[in-house]
């Protein structure tokens, strides 16, 4: 995960990363979209305004999928609420 600006430059990163499992197919896009969207092969970005939903989301979603990664993930959020011309990155490893 990382926050990048329009030029694609790194303003931060996160030292954990979403740990996939067949949990996250089983989300119900209806009450997860954003974290419907995340895949193990391809990258997810969320703007300014999609960021509170993904908050909203990280918050109600099941303790089996969680980890680390979740409070990496808010802080970055905090980053791009913060900043201007900033999008949160969940890149595929």
């Amino acid at each position: 995960m990382a926050v990048r600006g329009d030029s694609r430059k790194v303003v931060a990163s996160a030292e954990a990363g979403v740990e996939w499992t067949a949990g996250f197919a089983d989300l119900d896009p209806a009450q997860f979209p954003m974290l419907w969207a995340l895949t193990p092969y391809g990258d997810a970005v969320f703007n300014q305004r999609q960021v509170p939903l993904l908050l909203a989301e990280l918050d109600r979603l099941p303790a089996d999928l969680g980890g680390e990664w979740v409070g990496q993930a808010r802080e970055l959020c905090q980053v791009v609420e913060r900043g201007l011309h900033l999008y949160l990155w969940f890149i595929d490893d």
